[in-house]
This record gives C-alpha cells, sequence and structure tokens, in this order.
C-alpha cells in the first residue's frame, strides 16, 4: 500500500522525462487522474489513459526534444498539510506554471480557485 499516491505520480514523471520516456505507467488512483487531467488540460502532457489498475501517461516534449515540463513539486505532503486561503494561493514561476489545488469545489487550477473565491489544500506546483 502506498502513501502518497500524488508524490509517486510526480516522482515517477520527474524521473521518465530525465531518461526522455515518451510514456510512463502510473499506479491507478482518483487524484491522479484528476491531478493528470488538469496537467493534460494545461498542456503539460499529451495524454493519459486508465488500463486496467495503471495509468498510462504520454509525456510531452518541444521540438528540440526538451521536456515541457520542467519542474515538479509537491506541496502539501501527508506529514505537514499545506492548506490556503483564496486570497493567498500560490503563483508559480511568475504565472507560467500552475499551482494544483483540492478545494470543497474539486481539483483545480489555482488560478480558477481564485476565480471561484475558494481556497484549499495546495497539492503540487508545475511548471
Amino acid at each position: 500500500m502506498m502513501t502518497d499516491p500524488i508524490s509517486d505520480l510526480l516522482t515517477r514523471i520527474r524521473n521518465a522525462l530525465m531518461v526522455r520516456r515518451a510514456d510512463v505507467k502510473l499506479q491507478a488512483s482518483r487524484m491522479g487522474e484528476r491531478v493528470l487531467g488538469i496537467m493534460k488540460q494545461r498542456g503539460f502532457i499529451h495524454d493519459y489513459s486508465l488500463h486496467e489498475k495503471d495509468l498510462i501517461v504520454k509525456l510531452k516534449y518541444d521540438e528540440a526534444g526538451a521536456p515541457v515540463i520542467e519542474g515538479l513539486k509537491r506541496v502539501s505532503k501527508p506529514g505537514l498539510r499545506v492548506y490556503t486561503g483564496k486570497s493567498e494561493i500560490p503563483t508559480v514561476q511568475g504565472g507560467l506554471g500552475i499551482s494544483i489545488v483540492s478545494t470543497s469545489r474539486g481539483v483545480m487550477t489555482g488560478a480558477d480557485a481564485k476565480k471561484q473565491g475558494v481556497g484549499g489544500e495546495v497539492l503540487c506546483t508545475v511548471w
């Protein structure tokens, strides 16, 4: 049993990007699917699909072969949860990246949470 599926997801993606893999297999979780959905919507990954108990993520690279994702950081951890109000949601890399926040209205980007006027748990940042 895994204690932190979001950290595992981010670490596996980070490691796959370092060795220039086209795709990566992850253990399926609902929270992981929501995070990947946001990353796909914002253009950080090509696509993801669910196969039995695994998520297959197709990673995205630019024309020069460099990864589109420059960095991934887990913010809130099982041992230290990080909650923020609607006015304190962090901006990432001067607006070039996104923060992913779990709110009472679902998992969304920090910008969407600000627009809806809700705060929540800051899961991770992607840039």
